[in-house]
């Protein structure tokens, strides 16, 4: 007669084969168990894939559990990931989903208005791909929709919550050399008014 299985490999292959984040309820649902020992259960294959260095880790992201590669092998990933890039969003689409994320809830009125070009398609694309949603609607003339972002773009992005996101100073230039850049522009716009 064959061992028990453990509760360990019963998760490992349940999560091996989910395409979606599975809450630990669901988890435990199926293995029979209660969610505090499929939570539990999973802390501590988490350590153990990181002593072990592995090629993937186990993740807990706003939805649900997920298995996903380690951060240490991102650059063999993403080398193998690009060699089929034709489902990856465009740079206006990345844009747009960045002004969302950290300005939300937002209008496509203030998005265009950030970004300098109409952003009527790439919302339309990005609410179809299920990265943003409607929150709502803005008071005042028009009412325009509100957007923000989905659980799943948390997941994609391998986020819990919104408050994961890298702070966006890491993305701006320091305040000097702003300032050294704002300045040379006023100098070159001073010496083309005086000629």
């Amino acid at each position: 007669m064959r061992d028990e299985l453990s509760l360990e490999q019963k998760l490992e292959a349940m999560l091996t084969v989910a395409l979606e984040p599975i809450s630990a309820e669901e988890l435990a649902d199926v293995a029979d168990v209660d969610a505090e020992a499929v939570v539990a259960t999973l802390r501590e294959l988490c350590s153990e894939f990181i002593l072990e260095r592995r090629g993937f880790q186990f993740v807990e992201l706003a939805s649900g559990w997920v298995m996903q590669t380690s951060p240490d092998v991102a650059p063999w990933v993403t080398k193998f990931a690009n060699r089929d890039v034709s489902h990856r969003l465009s740079s206006a689409a990345l844009e747009s989903l960045a002004i969302i994320a950290y300005r939300q809830p937002v209008s496509r009125a203030q998005i265009t208005a950030l970004r300098g070009v109409n952003v009527d398609g790439v919302v339309r694309l990005l609410e179809q791909r299920g990265y943003i949603e409607e929150l709502g609607r803005a008071p005042g003339p028009g009412q325009p929709i509100l957007y923000g972002t989905t659980e799943l773009f948390l997941d994609r992005m391998g986020l819990a919550t919104l408050d994961d996101l890298p702070p966006i100073e890491e993305f701006m230039p320091p305040l000097e050399t702003a300032n050294a850049l704002a300045d040379e522009m006023a100098s070159e716009f001073d010496v083309n008014e005086v000629s």
